[in-house]
């Protein structure tokens, strides 16, 4: 019942995108394919938000993921997915702009 707080007000501690970057974390931009071809993160691959749950297989065995879109609205919708579909090292990086400084 705490996490749920926590989550719902926003005290959970932010996880360190550099460290997870650094250590090799899978980096999935939910946008569009148009909007993925306009702006990449390097070393990232585009799963649509849309068809996320058919790609589950994709996610399987990958010690850190980070999720990312435009906004955050659609990388904090993919983050419940993998979520619900047990994967719990999933990160909402929020926007592409925010992962993007992250990587060398």
């Amino acid at each position: 019942m705490i996490n749920f707080f926590k989550r719902l007000f926003g005290t959970e501690a932010k996880p360190d995108l550099k460290l997870l970057i650094d250590e090799g974390a899978y980096l999935v931009d939910v946008r569009t394919p148009q909007e993925y071809a306009q702006s990449k993160v390097k070393g990232s691959v585009n799963i649509p938000l849309d068809s996320l749950s058919s790609q589950l297989a994709k996610f399987k065995d990958r010690k850190h993921i980070i999720v990312f879109c435009r906004s955050g609205n659609r990388s904090s919708q993919a983050k419940s997915i993998l979520d619900r579909n047990g994967f719990s090292n999933v990160v909402n990086g929020g926007t592409s702009d925010n992962v993007k400084q992250f990587v060398k």
